[in-house]
């Protein structure tokens, strides 16, 4: 079991910073929203399972639970879902770092698996 990988929830929710944005401004966010997405996926050790966009349901600042938005992915250890979670730090938007607009949590654990053996 020590080889499994990391079962692992990105959970992305953007800031009131985002919402006080001119929305002439908003478009180079998403641009690095972007460029964050492909470098996680791109990350060696990362296999995206999927996605899911929250944003047409959950309209504002996400400061906890409901997200903007999740990434589901097995990761291969947990120096690797750090460094997944530091490009919200070097990804740049102008001037500033993505985490200006955004912020992320990750969830760890195992892979849960429905066995055979067991009655329904």
């Amino acid at each position: 079991m020590a080889d499994e990988p990391l079962r692992t929830l990105f959970c992305v929710g953007n800031n009131q910073n985002f919402f006080d944005l001119p929305k002439a401004d908003i478009g180079p966010v998403w641009e690095a929203t972007m460029t964050f997405l492909a470098g996680l996926n791109n990350l060696d050790g990362v296999d995206i399972i999927g996605t899911f966009d929250d944003d047409a349901h959950m309209v504002g600042p996400s400061d906890g639970w409901p997200w903007t938005f999740y990434v589901l992915a097995d990761v291969r250890d947990q120096p690797t879902v750090k460094e997944a979670c530091n490009l919200l730090r070097t990804t740049m938007v102008g001037e500033y770092a993505l985490w200006k607009y955004f912020k992320v949590e990750a969830r760890m654990g195992r892979a849960l698996t429905i066995r055979d053996d067991v009655a329904r």
